[in-house]
């Protein structure tokens, strides 16, 4: 019997949504389709019900599971157009929501993702990964954790109106430590996954309430800049943070080459030396990742866990699984 499972990021939302995405919007992300392949197939990757993306409720199965549904938006979007950008896809994501209600719900606040799991649905979580749109603005931040925006991101990889990525060494900016106080003021919480050192050290020096680092690995196992170095991990962990462990092969193992189980668990197992028991959790990045052969979809997760539990012990294993996230957005995400 498979543990429930708890995701802190997917970009679903995202590849289900980009061929309806106005021309102009599509045009300045520079891309036609989403994922490899969706143009050869463009009906396969339309409908959360069934689909050949990573996440699909036919993919879940009878897995309880959450699900953060992040709307990302790509770096190459100026503020303004992100906000059309996002109103599309999180438009797109509620009406296949409302398609599928007997099997998944979009969940109004943290107080609501037990009960929905409870129900024998899907808990689609509402996220945004680089949430640049709040540079266009600040006031956007408390209508949409009034709508049920759980956390957001400052950045992806470049840099950005609020903060940066890896491909830049710039901080946070004045406009992302205003935007900051607001998501703290509104509940929402910050996921620092995407942010390069300089941000990140920014913003650990002024929040106030515990982060996430939805899916990012640790860089002591693979040295990624992506990934989290072992004094990030602990201050996250101090805070009473929260940290995913992301599946895209590029962060598990260096060099080529297939990833194994062990690759994937070497991760996990340095954050429990690290005393993160109750700190680590699942952020598959899947549908934004090149992700292990074993674990490509939603549908390999059970699979997972029976290896985790082999190797850690079911307790640990649902801690990390659902437990860990579960338990931190009841405490520290925003109810309704």
């Amino acid at each position: 019997m498979s543990h429930p499972v708890f995701d802190l990021h997917c970009d679903t939302a995202d590849r289900l949504a980009w061929q309806t995405l106005p021309e102009d919007l599509r045009l300045a992300c520079g891309a036609d389709f989403y994922g490899p392949g969706d143009g050869e197939d463009p009906a396969g990757c339309r409908e959360l019900a069934r689909n050949r993306c990573h996440v699909s409720l036919e993919a879940v199965g009878e897995t309880p599971w959450a699900q953060c549904f992040a709307c990302f938006i790509p770096d190459e979007l100026a503020p303004e157009p992100a906000v059309r950008f996002y109103r599309h896809v999180a438009a797109y994501l509620e009406a296949e929501v409302q398609k599928n209600a007997s099997a998944v719900a979009l969940v109004s606040g943290a107080d609501k993702i037990r009960p929905v799991l409870q129900s024998g649905r899907m808990a689609a979580i509402r996220t945004i990964e680089n949430a640049s749109l709040f540079a266009a603005d600040l006031g956007l931040v408390g209508r949409l954790a009034e709508r049920g925006v759980l956390m957001a991101s400052l950045s992806w990889n470049a840099e950005g109106p609020l903060a940066s990525g890896c491909d830049s060494h710039a901080g946070l900016t004045r406009l992302g430590e205003q935007a900051l106080t607001e998501m703290e003021r509104a509940g929402m919480v910050l996921d620092v996954s995407h942010l390069n050192d300089e941000s990140l050290a920014d913003v650990l020096a002024r929040a106030t309430r515990p982060v996430v680092a939805s899916h990012s690995n640790s860089r002591a196992v693979c040295a990624h800049p992506r990934n989290l170095t072992d004094r990030q991990f602990l201050e996250i962990r101090d805070r009473g943070g929260l940290v995913g462990l992301n599946l895209c092969r590029h962060f598990l193992r260096e060099g080529e080459g297939d990833v194994t189980f062990d690759d994937v668990v070497a991760h996990i197992e340095h954050w429990l030396d690290l005393g993160g028991e109750g700190v680590v959790a699942l952020g598959a990045d899947f549908d934004g990742a090149t992700v292990p052969a074993f674990l490509d979809g939603a549908q390999t997760l059970p699979s997972l866990q029976a290896l985790l539990a082999r190797r850690l012990g079911e307790g640990v294993c649902e801690r990390i699984c659902a437990g860990n996230a579960l338990a931190f957005f009841e405490r520290v995400g925003r109810g309704r």
